[in-house]
């Protein structure tokens, strides 16, 4: 059934989508925004490990919503829910962390810096740091980011400090700092989409230590949901439909616009909106994958791809991983601060952003942050039962348990460079259908060299800063993943319509009233966590096309 025209619809609330509603809202346009999953409030959020990591709370079960998944063009798919982020109001804001990080200048010109790196698409952005820079400071006073900006070798360039002050550290952060600052390296704190104090109307933080996974039962967590989704509500010019799936935008046969959304209600009735303009912010897998699959005469490989380009430079954030594992009952007298109780460690180190030189095999590096292991308990006993070529059951894995209630666990994750090639790309594949009857997306992951070469020198880094820590041993693992809920690159933007899919505006270059704002948009990855970069754009992109709409266009 079809519904009056609005002027914008917008599909997803989550970084980039609830940024343009934002905008949209406080400027008097007519807005709807849908969300194929449901609008939690804050009562729906528990401490359950069960219910939010192992069911389908965030993320659909494969079975019932599949990605299909290969590593290389030469393998089989198999079924999984890897790159799904979070299918509720507000996305994967929602159980994020909150490591807000920005990108330094050098990665709006990686393609100029570094040269063609072989086997790699790089490209600079149509844009530069300056550009985004104060939609960089609106994304932070909006969304509410504790931190201090203290100097390091690569800290961006910033006209003021982060709204808040830092939240409140674990003591080992300051042993982190000692023992990098022994190995000449410039630690310095994590900046944190969390309030450490009573912000904009929402509670400080509770220091529960369920951050990543969970929802914020205080709205403490800077989610969309918390923040911008309320703030977009309140104009009074924005509707939030949720548990509407959108399967296709459709266009008008003769002048190949947009001309609505069809999508699925909460009651699996099919539904269609008119609108002027069309955002899409639904993750740069799914986003592909709705545009892959909305085929016309116009469009027969997909809405603005007669390029062939949606689906392809598919990113992720390269992933390496060590901990180093103390023993509270042997080492508490000569490591006291193994018996504080607070949940943030909060320490950065970036000193191998960018490489002077090419000694160690790659020029793009990237950031190592440092936390307390996650306190899920499932997890952490099923992985303790998968070590070893046979497992460990019966009284070695109890052995086993005891030992890790015993222990603290610090750790460190790489946030690297994942470089943008031929072979990793989302396509679509008519035979394989969810629970819509909707063709799912197919996920085809090939590495370069360069991002493994990376990644374990990063890995070997942090594993020298753990070893300043004195513990009782020191466990890898792993130098070559990727990090899939971080995800860009899809749709980039660029200003050859040769080259890419969208304009500097995040317009489709083929369809003048199509935008794409979430991390499709993206050209390179950086090497930090993506959501600020995406909730930042979105501000920008929404401000240009608030201008045009004031003026008629779109």
């Amino acid at each position: 059934m079809a519904k009056d025209a609005v002027d914008v619809v917008i599909i997803g609330s989550g970084a980039g989508g609830s940024p343009m509603a934002l905008e949209l809202g406080r400027a008097g346009f007519k807005v709807v925004v849908l969300e194929k999953g449901p609008w939690y409030r804050r009562e729906d959020f528990a401490h359950d490990e069960i219910l939010n990591s192992r069911r389908n709370f965030f993320m659909p079960l494969p079975w019932d919503e599949p990605h299909l998944w290969r590593t290389g063009p030469d393998q089989p798919f198999s079924r999984t829910n890897e790159a799904w982020t979070a299918n509720c109001v507000g996305g994967g804001t929602v159980h994020m962390s909150g490591y807000f990080y920005r990108l330094k200048p050098v990665d709006f010109r990686l393609a100029s810096e570094l040269g063609p790196v072989p086997g790699a698409n790089l490209a600079d952005w149509p844009i530069g740091y300056d550009d985004l820079a104060p939609f960089y400071d609106r994304a932070e006073e909006e969304l509410g980011v504790s931190g201090d900006a203290v100097p390091h070798p690569f800290l961006e360039p910033r006209k003021k400090n982060f709204p808040m002050p830092p939240l409140a550290e674990h003591p080992v952060a300051a042993e982190l700092d000692r023992a990098a600052r022994g190995l000449g390296y410039h630690p310095f704190p994590t900046a944190r989409g969390i309030a450490s104090a009573p912000y904009q109307g929402r509670s400080a933080c509770a220091y529960c230590t369920l951050c990543g996974s969970y929802g914020c039962e205080n709205d403490a967590k800077s989610s969309t949901l918390a923040t911008l989704v309320p703030r977009a509500l309140a104009t009074g010019h924005v509707e939030l439909r949720p548990r509407c799936m959108a399967v296709e935008v459709t266009t008008d046969p003769k002048t190949g616009l947009a001309r609505s959304v069809v999508y699925l209600d909460a009651d699996g009735v099919r539904q269609e909106q008119p609108a002027k303009v069309v955002v899409v912010s639904a993750t740069a897998v799914e986003s592909a994958r709705l545009l892959l699959n909305s085929r016309s005469a116009r469009f027969p490989n997909g809405l603005a791809n007669d390029t062939g380009l949606v689906g392809r430079n598919l990113l992720f954030s390269s992933f390496g991983q060590s901990r180093a594992i103390f023993r509270v009952s042997k080492q508490k007298a000569s490591h006291p601060w193994l018996e504080a109780t607070a949940p943030f460690v909060n320490r950065s180190i970036q000193d191998f952003y960018l490489m002077p030189d090419a000694r160690f095999g790659f020029r793009k590096g990237g950031t190592l942050g440092f936390m307390w292991a996650h306190p899920n308990p499932i997890f952490a006993a099923v992985g303790l039962a998968q070590k070893g070529a046979r497992g460990v059951f019966g009284k070695a894995l109890k052995d086993k348990l005891r030992e890790y209630r015993d222990s603290k666990i610090l750790e460190f994750e790489i946030y690297g460079e994942f470089l943008a090639n031929d072979d990793t790309r989302v396509t679509v594949d008519s035979n394989v259908k969810d629970k819509y009857g909707v063709p799912v997306a197919a996920i085809t992951v090939k590495r370069h060299p360069l991002d493994l070469a990376l990644t374990k020198f990063l890995v070997e880094r942090g594993e020298e800063v753990l070893a300043g820590l004195s513990p009782d041993r020191i466990e890898r693992v792993g130098t070559a993943g990727e990090t899939t809920i971080l995800q860009g690159g899809t749709c980039r933007f660029g200003r050859d319509e040769r080259t890419s899919v969208l304009n500097p505006d995040c317009r489709a270059h083929a369809v003048k009233n199509l935008y794409v704002v979430d991390g499709s948009f993206m050209p390179t990855s950086g090497a930090v966590p993506f959501t600020l970069t995406i909730v930042a754009n979105a501000f920008r992109v929404a401000q240009g096309l608030v201008t045009r709409l004031k003026k008629g266009g779109g």
